[in-house]
């Protein structure tokens, strides 16, 4: 196991500039990026040693997975979310957004409804065009302090009898929400009565603050873990998103041939550093996320602060969960978009808020997932766009 370093291992200021980084090469080289979700730390030592030991093996032949990485899968999600699962549900796949687009495909057809809550993590905005689908958006409700929550009613009367996928994205890229077990149950009643198959996208479920729980809709009971796909990655928790691999949770046997047929030769496997890495990770990163988890919640504490004392024109949803901070620029009296501005004027790349659909606009998404030296500049960085106003 790794040994505990404390916060210095995530103060580290790496360049990553010459390493083909899409964060880092997109914009010119004054603009500080903070805008995809990319962490700027350097991943757990178990991770880096399991990578380097491989490559000096020398030889990367067709791969078959690790004989022990779905028990360890199996053994971590009792451990961390008390969900028990059999080790033959486990679905290999290369990342979540691959997983969320097979699902689309194997329980639809041409023409069929797929339930989203928007804004939402904006690729799975993509799935009714791509699957060719109709989408059912509903948007979720914002109350007076930022919190966002499922319209229930207005969800169920968007179903009709073509209706057949609801895509979850819980914790909430971009609002920050962790869905509470009673707000999930509700959820859960409804696509049962409608018989809807549920896509759960949980890549953010080890990034949750102030002692919640994570709870996997497909854990709630034996029933609706037969009609859950969860999808599940390393690429967050442990920032290997260049390494693909990612993995579906499908108990249900028939689901489970559908979703795995849906590939149609088109999606592979992870690669053998998919897998070395994703066993390290698993086996022997906890400590290392754990330690990542509580800087992270210092960070969000900080540019909660910041955006209360020093922007009074933004506001900032109270993050429940994942690294990524959905901040409301619409009374900032800016007359482009707020990602527009932040970059022309201040150099900050953020990501555009209308990009989540319906409810986004007039919102930036700004990523948390760096060195502090590098959160205040950011933020610094707005603060000087909006005096200038």
């Amino acid at each position: 196991m790794e040994q505990v370093l404390g916060d210095q291992r995530f103060e580290e200021i790496i360049d990553r500039r010459q390493t083909e980084s899409i964060k880092w090469t997109l914009f010119e080289e004054d603009v500080l990026p903070m805008w995809v979700a990319d962490m700027d730390f350097r991943c757990a030592n178990p991770v880096l040693k399991a990578l380097q030991e491989r490559t000096e093996h020398g030889i990367f032949g067709y791969p078959n997975e690790p004989p022990e990485l779905r028990g360890i899968i199996v053994d971590r999600l009792k451990r961390r979310f008390d969900w028990a699962i059999d080790a033959e549900s486990i679905v290999f796949i290369p990342n979540v957004y691959v997983g969320f687009h097979l699902a689309a495909h194997a329980v639809t057809q041409l023409g069929d409804g797929v339930l989203i809550t928007p804004p939402v993590y904006f690729p799975i905005l993509f799935v009714p065009k791509n699957v060719s689908l109709r989408g059912q958006l509903t948007e979720l409700l914002c109350d007076e302090d930022l919190r966002y929550e499922i319209d229930f009613e207005r969800f169920e009367n968007s179903i009709d009898g073509r209706s057949r996928l609801f895509i979850l994205c819980n914790p909430h890229n971009p609002t920050g929400r962790v869905y509470t077990r009673t707000e999930l149950e509700r959820l859960a009643e409804i696509c049962e009565a409608h018989d809807l198959i549920i896509c759960s996208d949980e890549i953010h479920a080890d990034f949750v603050f102030d002692g919640r729980e994570h709870v996997p809709i497909a854990a709630l009971s034996p029933e609706i873990d037969r009609r859950t796909i969860t999808l599940m990655s390393p690429a967050k928790s442990f920032n290997v998103a260049g390494i693909p691999f990612a993995f579906a949770v499908i108990s249900d046997p028939e689901l489970r041939k559908r979703y795995e047929g849906a590939t149609m030769g088109l999606v592979p496997r992870p690669g053998v550093m998919g897998f070395t890495a994703a066993l390290a990770a698993f086996r022997d990163g906890d400590a290392w996320l754990d330690c990542l988890v509580e800087y992270l919640q210092t960070n969000r504490d900080l540019a909660a602060a910041f955006v209360r004392d020093r922007l009074p024109d933004v506001a900032m949803t109270p993050l429940e969960g994942t690294y990524l901070a959905w901040l409301d620029c619409r009374d900032a009296g800016l007359t482009a978009p707020p990602h527009e501005v932040f970059l022309e004027k201040g150099r900050l790349a953020t990501v555009e808020g209308a990009m989540f659909g319906p409810g986004g606009e007039g919102f930036v998404r700004l990523n948390l997932a760096c060195p502090r030296e590098t959160l205040t500049e950011g933020l610094e960085r707005i603060e000087r766009v909006l005096g200038a106003q």
